[in-house]
């Protein structure tokens, strides 16, 4: 018989086990007792079989910036199976009991790295986040004029952290880091320099951690908040000229830097990232910023200030339903966001319909509605769909980090 519960104290080294299997990999025996040390099982949740660890899914607390808003997020990773436990529908009641479990602690979204993106997509989850990733040989690098600043490497992560979180909620679906996460993170980068970029009077407007192995200079995170911090970073990065051949570097998929180089035509590269969900709809659109309409605005006319969307879920049915959205004018109040009873909307006209995942890519700022219509994954009038589109912030999608 079937149990699903956060994991056993005593069933740590085998969820090690199942994640070492699973994922193909191997913890040296000098690092086990880290790993155990390392391992909360409060934040495990288990299916077990005849009281035997069958399968296992990792529920993360993050907080992840849309829109330049925070969100509460409930990050999903380690999910594996025993092979003997494998086709039983197991991963399918941990995906749906951590659905449970993120609403109740109010993480109104998900974010996971997928093995398959189709497998989520079954589940509620959609594909919003890719990245773009460059080679960039010698010969190409951008060469700019000398920046009125100064670089300096520097092993203190309290330098980074204020031009990353400005940095991060510029895009929708980047970690706001925690002390701890930083920790994760400099650990995960070893032996990386860190070189920060600080203006004429001190302030701190971006940095680069990287290292140069084999001729091939990578960079692992690429953080600046001004063109000047840019550029100054670009300078430095040419100092390694007699270290470095190439450049490999991860940026977002609105990046401009082809556009600077005199020579464009560099290895460049979009790949598919994660995937997200909105768990709880309802909370989700009374927090998100949505563009409040401009005082010329004609505010009479209420049917150019309401958005209703229709939602399907079947995987939560807590998001089924119609939310009506009222949008104000200027500063006139803040959005109100109300669940109809299904006799009101049965009989409303404007109304856009979705299914969840479909939801997650517009808000996420993927993709566009008009698009989405045009795929036929949007049903509503043109003008409803326009004025949900009017609505939405400019959003880029991009994460840096891993779980």
């Amino acid at each position: 018989m079937d149990e699903i519960r956060t994991l056993r104290q005593e069933d740590i080294d085998g969820s090690l086990k199942l994640s070492q299997f699973a994922f193909q990999y191997e913890i040296p025996e000098s690092e086990w007792i880290e790993a155990r040390q390392d391992t909360n099982p409060e934040q495990i949740y288990a299916v077990y079989v005849n009281n035997n660890l069958a399968a296992k899914l990792h529920l993360l607390p993050f907080s992840v910036y849309i829109g330049g808003v925070p969100f509460a997020m409930g990050g999903v990773a380690g999910v594996a199976t025993w092979p003997e436990y494998r086709r039983g529908g197991r991963v399918a009641q941990l995906l749906h009991h951590a659905l449970g479990v993120m609403k109740d602690a109010g993480q109104v979204v998900s974010l996971l790295a997928p093995f398959s993106f189709s497998f989520y997509r079954k589940y509620g989850w959609e594909h919003c986040i890719d990245r773009k990733q460059y080679t960039i040989h010698k010969v190409d690098w951008p060469k700019f004029s000398d920046a009125v600043g100064s670089v300096r490497r520097s092993d203190d992560l309290n330098e980074l952290k204020p031009p990353y979180e400005t940095f991060a909620s510029r895009y929708s679906g980047m970690l706001q880091r925690t002390d701890e996460w930083w920790q994760r993170r400099e650990k995960r980068w070893g032996t990386a320099i860190r070189a920060g970029y600080q203006t004429e009077s001190g302030a701190a407007e971006g940095y680069i951690v990287y290292q140069v192995k084999q001729s091939t200079l990578t960079i692992h995170e690429f953080v600046y908040i001004t063109e000047e911090a840019r550029q100054g970073l670009w300078n430095f990065i040419n100092n390694h000229d007699s270290m470095a051949d190439k450049v490999t570097l991860i940026a977002p998929t609105n990046d401009v830097l082809p556009f600077l180089l005199p020579n464009p035509r560099i290895t460049q590269e979009i790949v598919p990232y994660f995937m997200a969900r909105i768990v709880d709809v309802e909370k989700f659109l009374r927090q998100f910023p949505f563009v409040r309409f401009p005082l010329a605005h004609d505010a009479s006319n209420l049917s150019n200030t309401l958005l209703n969307i229709r939602v399907t879920d079947v995987h939560a049915p807590w998001n089924e339903g119609t939310f009506q959205v009222r949008l104000p004018v200027a500063d006139s109040g803040d959005v109100t966001v109300e669940r109809l009873s299904v006799d009101s909307s049965d009989s409303l006209l404007d109304v856009v319909s979705m299914d969840i995942q479909t939801l997650t890519a517009v808000m996420f700022g993927y993709q566009r509605p008009s698009l989405l219509q045009q795929l036929g994954r949007i049903s509503g009038s043109r003008e409803t769909i326009q004025a949900l589109e009017q609505s939405l912030p400019p959003q880029t999608p991009f994460l840096y980090d891993f779980f």
